[in-house]
């Protein structure tokens, strides 16, 4: 007996949402955000195999996330459009209004305080402008290299303590990073804060900065802790 047309895409809709029930799966999205990346990038990115991530980029391409172009004989991954990122941020959401095992985990990271407000794209932007904030990618330097906001610093959580004296006291300093699932920002906010900085974090990361078509800078090199 065949199914009716509503079960057959009820179907289809259940082949997103099983794609993006494996952590692993959704570390490749958040890596495909950055950017294009062929199947060792991203094994090594992720701690993965190289056929096993194999087989989850065929799950996200059967789904319809994630798309591929050959370059030669490589084959080269990315997201198939921006509203895989919006899905991506939608589930992110969703678990942080409804799961307390999420909000727990996030208060962790703040060392059980509440968070501060991030500061949102627009807000940013217009402090940029007015040269009234310090913006930070802590993300690591080889994707700071390929794209990052316009004067922002480079360095990850673990490189924080050797910047810390470059730090205006009194400038408010914004932390950004990949993007929905990403918590070096997080990481990072709480280790500036704990040494008496002010800092925040931006919503969402360099993905949704970019997706907006704000501006973003490349560098020919990936040193660390230096203005783009």
């Amino acid at each position: 007996m065949s199914s009716s047309p509503k079960t057959a895409l009820l179907e289809e809709y259940a082949l997103v949402a099983r794609a993006l029930s494996a952590p692993a799966r959704l570390m490749i999205l958040e890596q495909l955000a950055q950017g294009e990346r062929g199947v060792e990038v991203l094994a090594e990115k992720t701690g993965l195999t190289v056929a096993n991530c194999s087989q989850h980029l065929q799950q996200l391409r059967r789904a319809g996330l994630a798309t591929s172009r050959r370059d030669g004989k490589a084959v080269i991954y990315r997201l198939t459009d921006a509203k895989t990122l919006t899905l991506m941020d939608l589930l992110r959401v969703v678990a942080e209004r409804n799961l307390a095992e999420v909000e727990r985990i996030l208060r962790g990271l703040s060392d059980g305080e509440d968070a501060p407000e991030p500061v949102s794209r627009d807000e940013l932007s217009a402090r940029i402008n007015e040269g009234s904030v310090t913006v930070l990618d802590v993300r690591p330097p080889d994707e700071y290299a390929n794209g990052h906001i316009p004067g922002a610093l480079n360095a990850t959580v673990a490189e924080l303590e050797q910047i810390f004296p470059t730090l205006a006291p009194d400038v408010e300093i914004v932390a950004y990073c990949r993007g929905p699932y990403c918590i070096y920002a997080h990481q990072a906010v709480t280790a500036l804060r704990r040494h008496g900085l002010n800092a925040r974090r931006l919503e969402g990361g360099l993905p949704e900065w970019r997706e907006e078509e704000r501006s973003v800078e490349t560098t020919p090199t990936t040193t660390n802790a230096k203005a783009g």
